[in-house]
């Protein structure tokens, strides 16, 4: 489960994160490009993008199912 605690300082605020426990499989970023992306340098995803319809709360919902180590939370700032 992800923690808020540990989540990186590159994801903008809001509900969805994505915490120090990503091991850069690209996952997510291959179910919702839209919100997750690489930091390439570092070697883990974040997010860039907050969803705003249901269909990208949806996305972004799918993208953390398909996480191997449930790093993505959506836990965080409303």
């Amino acid at each position: 489960m992800a923690d808020k605690n540990s989540k990186w300082d590159l994801n903008v605020p809001g509900k969805f994160y994505v915490d120090d426990q990503c091991i850069a499989c690209d996952a997510c970023v291959m179910e919702a490009p839209s919100f997750f992306t690489m930091n390439d340098d570092d070697g883990h995803a974040f997010v860039k993008l907050q969803p705003k319809t249901q269909v990208e709360l949806e996305e972004c919902l799918s993208a953390m199912e398909a996480c191997p180590v449930e790093a993505i939370g959506n836990d965080g700032e409303a």
